[in-house]
């Protein structure tokens, strides 16, 4: 009993506690319960002239972690710091998921993790360092002198007036392919519905007055004449790229990399496109590669802040987004098959009308389609049992969208007070 009435005095940090020792004996093993032994001051920084254990640690954590003994409840201040918190418990040796759930709420409705902050660091180095180390490098050759700032100009709209004036060159070419390639699909739409439809899809058509697959010789001219400038561009890009693996792994180079094929290809087989009607068609389906260069636009804004943030908040989620899509396929299995049994069960043996779905793939595009809330009418329930699955398969698809949306704003709201500081620290740094 006398034994649990003794006091011990902690100086932390120039403050001075006073507790018994038998509520540092609260929680065995922990630090605190180590001052009650009898060699604890020949193993900790001990004065006997004041009788107190001293560590050079926060007082402030101190109060709360002392309170913790001594209502076994773990509070800590709303102004604090996760990683402060997370190392004063780490040396007290408390394990921080004794955190009162109220604290803990209200600690991570805040909290940004530091590998969330140091991602836009990382992901800022890019092919200049690459072309740091290489210029560093003792080699006074006209490459190593040239090769930095062709790539700026090609790479980084702003870094000059030249740089400038090629990527508005650029993107008046990116915005004629566009046009062009929107012109051709007239002559495609004109082909297949002339030929294909007339002799069921085949083909090669059987009808000697079948019109041929002419696309207007000004249009493809342009296209070629396009095509050869983002060939120059795409080249001179590539010889100058510092990693040439990190180049192509990078979508937009890949992008332009396919969009340079369409163009040659069709000129290749000029002669042979009307024995194949359809290769026609499959080019102009690679043709939509062109509108993916209209991405490229992004680099002529200085700082896409919206568009970063979205693509690091996808691939912070990307886990939840795969068990969402999981979820989502599982329901597609389910509701399709109870809706393509209901109307079946559902429907009267008079019944003489014929049913909007003929099997059971047909039914799964329904359940697609009313659980992501689209409805496009194609396929509607006629009998009762039919509505009820359909009642049920539109309220869990708008369950379902709707439940992710918090985790969705709260990583996005995170990441872009992360990127909204970054920016400040900058422009604070250059001033």
């Amino acid at each position: 009993m006398e034994g649990s009435k003794e006091r011990i005095v902690l100086n932390i940090g120039g403050v001075r506690y006073e507790t018994y020792s038998s509520t540092l004996q609260t929680f065995p093993g922990t630090k605190l319960c180590n001052l009650t032994e009898p060699h604890a001051p020949s193993i900790y920084d001990y004065d006997p002239a004041t009788k107190e254990f001293f560590f050079d640690r926060s007082a402030e954590i101190f109060g709360y972690v002392l309170n913790y003994y001594r209502t076994k409840h773990f509070h800590c201040p709303i102004d604090i710091c996760r990683s402060v918190l997370e190392e004063e418990l780490a040396f007290w040796e408390i394990n921080e998921t004794q955190l009162a759930p109220c604290c803990w709420l209200k600690l991570n409705s805040k909290e940004v993790q530091p590998e969330d902050f140091n991602v836009w660091d990382e992901n800022e180095q890019t092919d200049d360092q690459c072309l740091i180390v290489q210029t560093e490098r003792r080699d006074f050759s006209w490459r190593a002198r040239w090769q930095p700032k062709i790539w700026d100009i090609f790479e980084k709209p702003f870094s000059s007036f030249s740089a400038k004036c090629l990527a508005f060159v650029s993107l008046l070419f990116i915005v004629g392919i566009v046009i062009i390639f929107c012109e051709e699909t007239k002559a495609q739409f004109e082909f297949f519905t002339a030929n294909f439809t007339s002799v069921g899809y085949s083909e090669v058509s059987h009808n000697d007055h079948a019109p041929y697959y002419h696309q207007a010789a000004y249009l493809l001219h342009l296209e070629l004449f396009c095509v050869l400038w983002f060939t120059f561009e795409f080249s001179v890009r590539f010889c100058v790229c510092p990693d040439k693996k990190l180049f192509f792994q990078n979508p937009l180079n890949v992008v332009d990399f396919l969009s340079l094929f369409p163009v040659y290809i069709e000129l290749f087989v000029a002669g042979q496109i009307q024995g194949m009607p359809s290769l026609g068609l499959w080019l102009g389906f690679v043709r939509i590669v062109y509108l993916l260069k209209l991405l490229k636009i992004s680099k002529l804004i200085e700082t896409p802040l919206i568009l970063r943030v979205l693509c690091y908040t996808f691939k912070s989620i990307l886990r939840e987004i795969c068990i969402l899509l999981m979820i989502l396929a599982f329901e597609t299995l389910f509701f399709g098959s109870l809706f393509f049994y209901g109307e079946l069960l559902g429907s009267h043996p008079s019944y003489r009308g014929e049913l909007y779905f003929t099997d059971i793939l047909i039914c799964f595009w329904w359940a697609l389609i009313t659980l992501t809330t689209v409805g496009y009418g194609d396929i509607i329930p006629l009998t009762t049992a039919g509505q009820v699955m359909a009642a049920l398969a539109a309220v869990f698809g708008m369950l379902t969208i709707i439940i992710p949306i918090p985790i969705f704003l709260v990583k996005f709201k995170s990441y872009y007070d992360i990127a909204i500081f970054k920016q400040r620290l900058k422009r604070s740094k250059k001033l």
